[in-house]
């Protein structure tokens, strides 16, 4: 069985900057994480790739609405609407990081800075975090003897290890001709093994994989297509059919189903229904998924400039997300589940995270989530060979 102890993942969220009208640039960038393209890289005259406001700002919507969806989850036995709210949100929020995630993968090879990208952007970040949850769970659930393990990921540092094995299988899923029937037999397979076991989050990893895979076959013209007019009118009954569908479903079915982190078996069900449950969440993921994308304003906003600080929110406010259920302030502050409570705690928990994903916040922390770790790297033979015949100035 899962550890229970780290009941819903989140989301570096992670996305990478590119305008989604042009094709991917050479280098990727890591999901939450500021462009930061040299200028000698550009030719002379040409200004530096902009960020594409569209996908900042669904990043930072996503991430707003994976710290809302966290501070409901202890008042979703107390609310059917919040419960509701609850599997509505799960649906899409953590889908839709991981699509424009991979969507951003597009151009990704195993040449040497990308390698260093992906170790410094996403081992190195995953290492410190499962140190500094362990160390937080020690002291703030009073649980000195909590071991520490790299291969069991706790709590939101699922997807960092998921997006790193991900992201370092890209070429292959490149090659193959039909990359999303298979992403989705994988995920169908895992879902009917209970013995899979935790090493890596191993279940979820491969089932959310369709949805990287999905991001990794998209185009920018079906980002156009679903960011159209007729979209964005047919997405306002479709989120209300699915908040009716969950309200109804909420006492008559788990959560866990929306958490990607059992098996069949292990949530009760009989193997048969690992298939019809992977397509029918997948195909629910991906509308509602959509939707999201088709009111992400497409304009520069106020929060715009947060967008590439959605790794810092998704992994920071954890430690509260986390402390607040260790020192019991649900049980203590009965209020908190009536209904001036539970918008109270929205409002807390949207306000928080954007306040962790501002410039100030990733100017403290980007010492352990975009550290620069020159020392650890050899230098990369074609750079070499260009400052030998660069003349000095």
């Amino acid at each position: 069985m899962t550890n229970s102890l780290r009941p819903h993942g989140y989301q570096r969220t992670p996305l990478p900057q590119e305008a989604a009208p042009t094709p991917p640039s050479p280098r990727t960038e890591e999901p939450g994480q500021q462009a930061t393209t040299p200028p000698a890289a550009s030719p002379a005259g040409q200004k530096p790739k902009q960020r594409d406001a569209f996908f900042d700002n669904a990043k930072y919507l996503a991430i707003v609405l994976v710290a809302m969806a966290h501070s409901w989850e202890p008042l979703t036995d107390s609310s059917r609407t919040a419960e509701a709210l609850y599997m509505v949100v799960y649906t899409f929020h953590m889908p839709a990081f991981i699509v424009i995630s991979g969507y951003f993968s597009r151009s990704f090879d195993m040449r040497p800075d990308r390698l260093k990208r992906l170790i410094t952007g996403i081992a190195v970040p995953y290492v410190l975090f499962e140190v500094a949850y362990t160390l937080f769970k020690r002291w703030a659930d009073d649980d000195p003897t909590y071991d520490f393990s790299l291969l069991d990921p706790w709590y939101l540092t699922w997807f960092l290890v998921s997006l790193f094995v991900w992201r370092l299988t890209t070429p292959i899923w490149k090659l193959v001709r039909w990359p999303i029937p298979l992403a989705l037999a994988v995920a169908t397979l895992a879902a009917v093994s209970p013995d899979i076991g935790d090493d890596l989050d191993m279940q979820r990893l491969l089932q959310f994989l369709p949805f990287f895979i999905l991001g990794l076959c998209m185009k920018p013209e079906h980002f156009q297509m679903i960011r159209r007019r007729s979209v964005r009118i047919a997405s306002v009954p479709i989120f209300a059919c699915a908040f009716v569908f969950a309200y109804w479903a909420a006492p008559r079915m788990s959560s866990a189903w929306f958490y990607h982190r059992d098996s069949v078996q292990e949530l009760g069900a009989p193997p048969w229904t690992g298939p019809v449950m992977t397509l029918a969440l997948f195909g629910c993921s991906v509308v509602l998924v959509s939707c999201f994308f088709a009111w992400v304003p497409r304009r520069h906003m106020w929060f715009t400039v947060l967008g590439a600080g959605t790794l810092y929110g998704y992994l920071l406010h954890g430690f509260l997300a986390k402390g607040s259920r260790f020192w019991g302030w649900f049980d203590e502050y009965q209020w908190l589940h009536k209904p001036l409570g539970e918008i109270t705690v929205t409002i807390i928990a949207a306000t928080v995270v954007t306040v962790l994903c501002t410039p100030p916040i990733q100017r403290a922390f980007r010492f352990a989530m975009e550290p620069k770790m020159a020392w650890a790297f050899r230098k990369d033979p074609a750079e070499q060979a260009r400052s030998r015949t660069t003349p000095a100035s």
